[in-house]
């Protein structure tokens, strides 16, 4: 089969159930100045792993005769800090919350509407969310569910779609090879809230408390705490189960030679979708290539080669209605804003620094 065909095969057997060093002053350009098609130097980008087609950075470079540096990070708490230590970066894909909690700290340029007409592509739900109104500093990127990767040849056929496939160690123990969780403090904690019966924006310390707890004693059937490398762990056969995110999930089981092996689901007791955002930083030194790159990826054809690539919800409407992202990609996605088990996460203000500080210790 074709990697299309074997993603799409993939797809079919699921269940829905670091450093660019730089100054650190704010030297960078005046990104209000850009205009369409701009560019004023290379391009830093600073993103998930496995996250963009490379053909289309490919092919950004050679239409803007720039070069694109792309370092990657393992979760939104670590590209702050790389940030606020001083890392330069020109582009940049922070997590709704994230977004929020870089806005307030005055770490985001406003994004230069002249420079990025393409934002006209986006499906408007994604222009009025409480993270950015407006929005002003952000655009949607990609957006999708944390769930779980179950290889279901080495948990059973009868597992019941469940946290405790990762925090039970009466299950796990048992599991060839463990299981992986997300080495992320907001998902990994909040996945252990909701285990217990919390939202995962809970901002009770004794409930927290008890999710450390709980992630502590699970550690006997925790193989890795891992953010890259999840999904392909879980399709070779090294864990059982992976905590991971959907789109990953979908291409890493479709590219198996048996994707009905596995499943993604989501779990009973609730779970996160997230949307995912581009933004320029306010030390960007290329703020107009920044824009252009934004805009051209917001293009309706490019927005569609990126999520026929990676399988991640697409907030590009252009792209949808024309008919140019596979339509089984289209569906998956369908319910995810009216889905009642799933939570977005929230910036929870000064409370914020408990999740990743609890998750340290849990693993220590």
């Amino acid at each position: 089969m074709t990697r299309a065909q074997r993603l799409v095969a993939g797809l079919a057997a699921l269940t829905l159930i670091i450093t660019a060093c730089g100054g650190g002053d704010d030297s960078g350009g005046d990104a209000a100045a850009c205009g369409l098609d701009e560019v004023d130097g290379d391009l830093n980008f600073y993103n998930w792993s496995e996250y963009i087609d490379p053909e289309l950075i490919t092919a950004f470079e050679e239409q803007y005769d720039v070069n694109v540096t792309e370092d990657f990070y393992e979760s939104n708490e670590a590209m702050l800090a790389q940030l606020q230590q001083g890392a330069v970066y020109d582009l940049i894909v922070p997590s709704d919350y994230m977004v929020g909690i870089m806005i307030e700290e005055g770490l985001l340029s406003e994004i230069n509407d002249e420079a990025v007409p393409n934002l006209a592509n986006l499906d408007p739900k994604f222009n009025d969310l409480p993270y950015d109104p407006g929005p002003e500093y952000s655009a949607a990127y990609q957006f999708g569910t944390t769930g779980l990767g179950v290889n279901v040849s080495m948990v059973g056929e009868d597992f019941t779609p469940s946290w405790a496939l990762i925090f039970d160690p009466e299950l796990t123990t048992n599991f060839p090879g463990g299981v992986s969780v997300l080495n992320d403090p907001r998902e990994a904690m909040g996945a252990a809230l909701k285990y217990l019966g919390y939202s995962l924006n809970d901002t009770d310390l004794e409930h927290l408390t008890q999710a450390r707890d709980l992630i502590a004693a699970a550690k006997a059937g925790i193989a890795t705490f891992d953010s890259d490398q999840y999904d392909e762990a879980l399709a070779n056969g090294e864990v059982a189960v992976a905590h991971g995110y959907s789109g990953n999930m979908i291409v890493a089981i479709g590219e198996t030679e048996n994707p009905d092996d596995f499943q993604y689901v989501l779990p009973e007791e609730g779970a996160t979708f997230w949307i995912d955002n581009m933004a320029v930083p306010t030390s960007a030194e290329s703020p107009c290539t920044a824009f252009t790159f934004m805009n051209y990826l917001l293009d309706s054809e490019n927005g569609a080669t990126l999520t026929n690539w990676n399988y991640y919800g697409s907030p590009n409407k252009a792209s949808i209605d024309a008919g140019l992202i596979e339509q089984e990609v289209v569906d998956f996605y369908a319910d995810t804003f009216t889905a009642e088990n799933l939570e977005i996460i929230e910036d929870t203000g000064d409370y914020e620094i408990n999740f990743t500080d609890y998750l340290a210790q849990a693993k220590s």
